[in-house]
């Protein structure tokens, strides 16, 4: 019997690995630890990685579950949304455009697109670079409704509606802060030019042509077939499938394969740009202000956050890179044109880190190769304190951070920086650090003032690069008061549509506030400077997403417009009453509120494409696109249901004794 068994055996195939295989096992091994290191932390779902040398692809898969509900496994050919990896392509199609003449780079954007105009004169000066390199001075991201579950098809109109009541944060050119709406106004030059929509003009030139199969619109826009990345919600809730509106801003959805075909293209094999075109891209775009901190500032290039960078110290080994986040997503692509090696990483979830993930596999990638030394852990004595110079104390006080309100205080003797977060009068540590030769250190972290023009900032050093992290509040010589009373003011948003995404949820009520050490000022979804009794505007030109207020009657009550949001009192909502409450939606789309005043259970009836959501005092405590079923609401809470025009709801309230 035991001789049979041999022979058996000796029959059966030997599994065992080729060299192709076996080769840059630490490089796998990596992206496998580093992945899974986010999905047991919670932070990842799952997350697919590439890795391309010479054209060919060295390393591809998926890991983690894709769809947990159909115990679907994510693969190499999983799609994920890329976020803002979307912005190399719609500077690569610009730049398509530019190779046939068609578009002139340093032309303003008012040649192309003669309907966009400003609240502010210096719109005209805006070029097409400028809206490629983020130095067009724009106010950020018009938001609202365009994050969600649904294409927004009126996003151009919308866009050009808010930009012809805002301002610029700063003169075209000046500084390079980060800006999503230049390149929607980009997306749009290319369909404009090219008399295509901005989709089809990807998929007939890039997508095809690079033969990148699995890129194309967001995982909600996808037909049926497609393997795609679900996410999930640390509770385990999944919800509706992603679609950015914000097409050319953040709105594609890919592979890690196909991304690094794309970033491969850079090295000119197969090209799909012309020599110079590749050039203009990947060379470095700097603003007026570079060159004004002790180092370089992000090193922005035509769509890619880092051109040129050395972030080795080999210095052949020129790093190009994007990275993308959505609230459901977070994507990264690396790439060294002058070696033909690129790595892509894509994961489910806003906190996954892939930037991080897939610098750590590019890393092993090139030691394995030889092309970099391994590096060696070095451990390092804790920073030893030092008394704050007598003239940095200056620079105690408050300080804007795109929506958020800090404010700084310094301790010199203790040598001792703490910074608060600052919301509705209330204060709380956002972090502390300790000064040594010039630099408060936290951690890795290390941070240091300096002015520039004038200005004051707190500057944050990582990556070898300088940037601005929050910009020294002004104080205003002659301040004025808005036209009505803004402390502690609630305000409830009525341009909603049901299919915003759940990130956005928060900005549907908002409480107004001002801060007495700062006359002048008002915080309405972040800090703003009285200009008129029914304006403010932006309190820094340095940083990015901030918006304008503008106060306008309506119906005999005064409402708020915030870029875009709609936003009317708080006690305009209607009270909910004991019973049935019947609520449509009118002509204009607008959603509705109830109140309510006493503790209830509430039951709903919701129309096929509405929604409602209730917000306790603290959080949000039901959502119709994650929840289902009777909900308890203390008194206090409000009922906000949206829909199409002529939606009818029903909310039945039942009074708890």
């Amino acid at each position: 019997v035991y001789l049979l068994i041999l022979l058996l055996l000796a029959n059966l195939p030997v599994a065992v690995c080729s060299p192709a295989e076996k080769a840059f096992e630490d490089t796998k091994i990596t992206a496998r630890t580093e992945i899974w290191k986010g999905i047991t932390a919670g932070t990842a779902g799952s997350a697919t990685v590439a890795v391309m040398d010479s054209g060919k692809l060295v390393y591809a898969e998926g890991i983690g579950m894709a769809d947990r509900e159909q115990s679907i496994r994510a693969g190499k050919d999983t799609v994920f949304n890329i976020g803002s990896v979307s912005k190399v392509f719609v500077a690569t199609s610009i730049m398509l455009l530019v190779d046939e003449g068609k578009v002139a780079l340093d032309k303003p954007v008012t040649t192309y697109i003669p309907e966009f105009t400003m609240a502010d004169e210096r719109y005209k000066d805006i070029t097409v670079r400028m809206l490629l390199n983020h130095s067009s001075g724009l106010p950020g991201t018009t938001i609202w409704n365009n994050f969600g579950y649904e294409y927004n098809r009126n996003i151009y109109t919308e866009l050009l509606a808010s930009l012809l009541q805002s301002t610029l944060k700063h003169r075209p050119g000046e500084l390079s802060i980060y800006c999503n709406d230049g390149f929607t106004l980009a997306e749009m030059i290319v369909a404009r030019v090219s008399g295509k929509s901005y989709g089809n003009f990807l998929t007939e030139r890039i997508f095809k042509p690079l033969g990148m199969n699995r890129t194309g619109l967001g995982v909600g826009r996808l037909p049926q077939g497609i393997t795609l990345a679900k996410f999930y919600r640390p509770d385990g809730k999944s919800e509706p499938l992603e679609v950015v509106s914000l097409i050319g801003s953040g709105g594609l959805s890919s592979t890690a394969e196909d991304l690094c075909k794309f970033a491969d293209s850079f090295a000119g094999r197969p090209a799909i740009l012309s020599a110079k075109s590749r050039a203009e891209m990947l060379k470095m775009q700097p603003s007026e202000f570079q060159g004004k901190l002790r180092r370089a500032g992000m090193p922005f290039g035509l769509g890619w956050d880092y051109a040129d960078l050395a972030a080795f110290p080999e210095k052949d080994l020129r790093v190009f890179a994007k990275s993308g986040g959505t609230s459901h997503y977070t994507a990264m692509i690396y790439t060294l044109p002058s070696k033909r090696i690129s790595v892509a990483v894509i994961a489910t979830g806003q906190r996954s880190n892939a930037m991080k993930i897939a610098f750590t596999i590019l890393s092993a990638y090139l030691t394995e190769k030889g092309l970099i030394a391994k590096e060696e852990k070095v451990i390092k004595a804790p920073v030893k304190v030092q008394p704050i110079p007598v003239d940095l104390m200056a620079y105690e006080g408050y300080y804007c951070k795109s929506t958020d309100t800090l404010r700084i205080a310094l301790d010199g003797e203790k040598g001792k920086l703490t910074m608060y977060n600052v919301e509705g009068g209330e204060e709380s540590i956002l972090l502390s650090a300790v000064y040594n030769d010039g630099y408060f250190h936290n951690g890795p972290a290390k941070y240091y003032f300096t002015t520039v023009d004038g200005t004051r900032y707190i500057i944050q050093y990582s990556f070898n690069l300088d940037t601005i992290m929050a910009e020294k509040i002004q104080p205003v010589d002659r301040p004025l008061q808005p036209a009505i009373p803004m402390a502690g003011k609630q305000w409830l948003r009525r341009n909603v549509k049901a299919t915003e995404e759940t990130m956005v949820s928060p900005t549907h009520v908002i409480t107004s506030s001002q801060i007495a050490d700062l006359p002048g000022y008002v915080d309405f979804d972040g800090l703003k400077i009285i200009k008129t009794p029914v304006f403010a505007s932006m309190p820094a030109k340095s940083l990015r997403d901030i918006t304008e207020l503008r106060l306008f009657k309506r119906d005999g009550a005064t409402w708020a417009w915030l870029s875009g949001a709609v936003y009317m009192p708080a006690e305009l909502a209607m009270p909910l009453s004991a019973g049935i409450n019947i609520r449509a939606i009118g002509h204009e789309g607008y959603n509705e509120w109830l109140k309510a005043g006493f503790d209830s259970i509430l039951q709903f009836e919701v129309p096929p494409k509405g929604r409602i959501i209730v917000f306790g005092p603290e959080d949000v405590l039901y959502d119709s696109v994650i929840n289902s079923g009777n909900i308890f609401a203390p008194a206090g809470s409000l009922i906000e249901v949206a829909g199409n025009p002529g939606d009818i709801f029903k909310v039945t309230g039942t009074a708890l004794d």
